[in-house]
Order: C-alpha cells, then structure tokens, then sequence
C-alpha cells in the first residue's frame, strides 16, 4: 500500500504536460520505467538513513570509550576507604568536601592540597595500622639493675625535658613505638626488628662518649644479638632498623658492615650527600623540638615582617653569606643572635628560614610549621621528612644555595592568593610533626612507621 501512496505522490510532482502525455499515451514500458526509478530512490533513501544512523553510533561509541580511557588515567584503581576508621577522625579536609554530597574521586585528587594523593595514602595507612608488627629486642623492656648500661637501651623518663632539644625525636620514637599497637612480642609474627640503644645517651656517657667508643659498643650489641637471636643472622640486617638524630650516628654503624649496608637508618640527619645514607633505604626523621601543642596561630594578615632566621653562623658559610647579605634589609629579621625571643621572630613573619648549618637538617623546619610560618629551605642534599606522602611545594619554598642574593625577589614574587594557599595547607601538615607519648593520628611516630611499612620487606624470611 505504501508503494502505491508513494507513487501517486510521486505523480503529483511531475509537470502537468508530461502529465497528460502519459495519459494520453499510456504504455507498459513507461509504467514499469516508472516503477523501477520509484524502486531505487526509495532503495537509496533507506540506504541514506542507515549510514547517518551508524555514523552517529560509531561517534557516540567512540566518545564514550574515550572518556572512559580519560577516567582510568586518571583515576587509579583502589579499594574504598572505609569511613568507620578510627584514623579519618584526624584526616585533614581533602577527604569531606561536603555532609550530603558524595566526594567525588576527581575532586579529591584534585583538591589533594599538601599531598601526592591522599586516598592511596589513607589507604595503605589503614592496611599498615591492621597488619605491621615490630619486633623490639629485650634490652628495651630491662629492669634498670640488670645492666649497667640499661638507660642507653630503656625510653628516656623525661623525653620532654627542654634539654633535649634536638635528640627530641630520637627519644620519643622509642617511648611512642613502645605504647603502640605495632609492636608484637611474637618475632616469627613481625616485618621489622627495633635496635633500642640511643645514640644520644651513648655520646652522653662518659664510659663511651667518643665517636670510636660508640661504633665499638654498637658493633659489640650487633655481635650479641646475632649470637642470641636468629633473625639478624637470617636476613644479614636487611629488617633491622635503628633511631637516631645525633649526627656521630652514622659514624655508630662504621664498624658493621652489615649494619651500615643493609639495615634501616631512621635518623634526622637525611642527607643523601652524607656517606652511609641511602634514601632508598633509609628514612628521613623529623627533627621536633619540645613546644607546647594547641597554641594558637598568629593569622596571616598579622604578619608584618617577610622573613625571619636567627642561628648561629660559625659552622656554616651559606649563614655566613646570608647575614652578610640581608643582615640590614628593613623587610627581612635576619639575625646571627636574635634580639627578641625566638619564637616571636615565627609568630610574626611570612617566611622563615631554614639554612644548612653544621649538617642538613634543623629543628626550625618543624618550628616554622609549628608556629605557621613557611618555611624557605635552603640546605641542598636534604631528603625532606615524609617526601613520598607530602607534597612539599605546596606548604614550603626550596631554594638552591647558590640563589641567597635572590631570596627576597622570590619572595616578594608570590602572589597573595599564593601565601594564602600555602598557609592553609602549612595548617594540614602540622599534625605530622607533632609527637605524643601514646601515638594516634597521623602524628609523627604513624608517619615515621609508615615509611618502616613501605620497606619492609616483599618476602617474608623464616626464621
């Protein structure tokens, strides 16, 4: 029937003389010519449809598969992260954008602020605090009588005496690891063994005060353990580790050969210019000084000066070139001896300045974080604690040693929305820099032990 409607219509359009031609002289051969052209426009229409329909399949399809390769580019495959954690009660903004709208992933790698990734890294976080277990020799668990060496190995009984200073870390990292969930009394259970002596009460010691009296005590403690126990034997020292921040501890493993090649190096001193570091191997401390928590922080548009920095110049010609050079510059605080308490020069300034003295590290990057001042870091050769999870351009300035006479225009370079940004993800970080006696969060022992988890070892050895 449609054939027929089709070629009446078709009729209509013909010219009223060729009309009334055919009419007039109607013949077989004419219908049939006529039936045939109605066949094949009717074949090419439906042909015509047919194409435009796939190509606009074929377009749809291939959008489609492109943006689901955009999507598993940039959205690395993970396990959820389960939001009954303990550990998210600490977790820093990127990880709750909003109560009644889901995150979306995109928008936390994104809006990641002063980390890499922070979903891959909460996730590994989760899966080291349910499964890592350390394994501490004896001697740390000692009665004070049995040995008369038994403080090197006990945890300090005033880790927060002022008079620590810079051996801070050192000392709370044992006392932390030891009312931790990670230690196991089971060594066939665990990843990793703790050396407890304390490099810092060694050099304090009159008995072994000497940087070659102390690598002899530490090789006679190695020689008693492998001799004792089976697991240093087993692995030659490979998932073994020891703490230290005193700069004669890489001197302390100078005779063990073992010791200084294979086991783990958690010390504050992380300079990767410095014989006996690896940073494959080793991990980067954070040295803390003793500051009291919950201060309040000085707001940025309170903050007059631009830079501050007060330390001594004696061992150091980069400090000595510093102060030479913007000792008198009316925008920077820049001193050999602070005229005012130090940490008023933090509280009220920008920038604070962390230059290499007698070694790499300093406690005044953790003070700058700690008061809100970002930090300038000019120390070349400096591994910078917990590298792999921070993103250390987000909250800091990093300049080059030979660039000290450019430091001001750099500086003064940064926009205001800049600072702002950096400031607010400085607030995030400060948690990670912070030690407790009972460990929780994200604080500097979990850190540190985070950066234990990722070398320990692939293949469990059998001890």
């Amino acid at each position: 029937m449609n054939m027929f409607v089709c070629q009446e219509q078709e009729d209509k359009r013909w010219p009223k003389q060729h009309h009334h031609s055919l009419s007039r002289r109607p013949t077989l051969f004419l219908l049939r010519l006529l039936l045939l052209l109605l066949l094949s426009a009717l074949v090419m229409l439906a042909l015509s449809s047919f194409l435009t329909g796939s190509a606009t399949y074929i377009n749809t399809l291939k959008s489609d598969l492109h943006l689901s390769e955009t999507k598993t580019k940039f959205l690395p495959e993970a396990k959820s992260v389960s939001s009954q954690s303990p550990f998210l009660a600490d977790a820093p903004p990127p990880l709750t954008k909003s109560k009644t709208k889901p995150v979306n992933k995109v928008d936390t790698i994104v809006e990641s602020g002063p980390y890499h990734n922070w979903q891959l890294f909460i996730q590994d976080f989760e899966e080291m605090m349910r499964s890592f277990k350390i394994y501490v020799y004896p001697e740390a668990f000692m009665n004070q009588s049995h040995s008369q060496f038994a403080p090197i190995f006990l945890p300090h009984p005033n880790p927060f005496n002022p008079r620590l200073g810079n051996y801070f870390s050192e000392h709370m990292f044992k006392l932390s690891l030891l009312r931790s969930s990670l230690i196991t009394s089971q060594p066939q259970q665990a990843h990793l063994f703790f050396l407890p002596f304390s490099i810092n009460l060694l050099r304090n010691d009159p008995r072994v005060h000497s940087e070659q009296s102390i690598s002899e005590f530490v090789s006679q403690y190695t020689t008693k353990i492998s001799h004792d126990f089976t697991f240093w034997n087993a692995s030659a020292g490979a998932d073994h580790f020891y703490v230290y921040c005193h700069s004669v501890g890489r001197e302390a493993s100078s005779k063990v050969q073992d010791l200084h090649n294979n086991a783990i190096q958690v010390t504050c001193s992380s300079s990767y210019f410095q014989r006996y570091y690896a940073t494959h191997k080793d991990v980067a401390l954070p040295q803390v000084w003793p500051r009291p928590h919950g201060e309040p922080l000085t707001p940025p548009d309170a903050r007059h000066k631009l830079v501050y920095f007060s330390g001594r110049i004696q061992n150091s010609r980069i400090r000595q070139e510093l102060i030479a050079l913007w000792g008198n510059d009316s925008y920077m605080d820049v001193f050999s001896w602070s005229p005012f308490p130090y940490e008023e020069g933090f509280k009220r300034s920008k920038y604070c300045l962390h230059v290499k003295g007698y070694e790499v590290n300093t406690a005044r990057v953790s003070d700058s974080i700690h008061y809100g001042c970002i930090p300038v870091i000019i120390s070349n050769y400096y591994e910078l604690p917990f590298a792999n999870v921070l993103n250390w351009s987000k909250f800091s300035v990093i300049i080059n040693q030979g660039e000290i006479a450019y430091i001001k225009k750099r500086l003064l370079s940064i926009t205001r929305q800049m600072y702002l940004d950096m400031y607010h993800n400085l607030c995030q970080v400060r948690e990670h820099f912070l030690w407790h006696q009972t460990p929780r969060g994200f604080d500097s022992f979990h850190m540190t032990a985070y950066q234990l988890w990722l070398r320990r070892s692939i293949h469990r050895l059998s001890h």
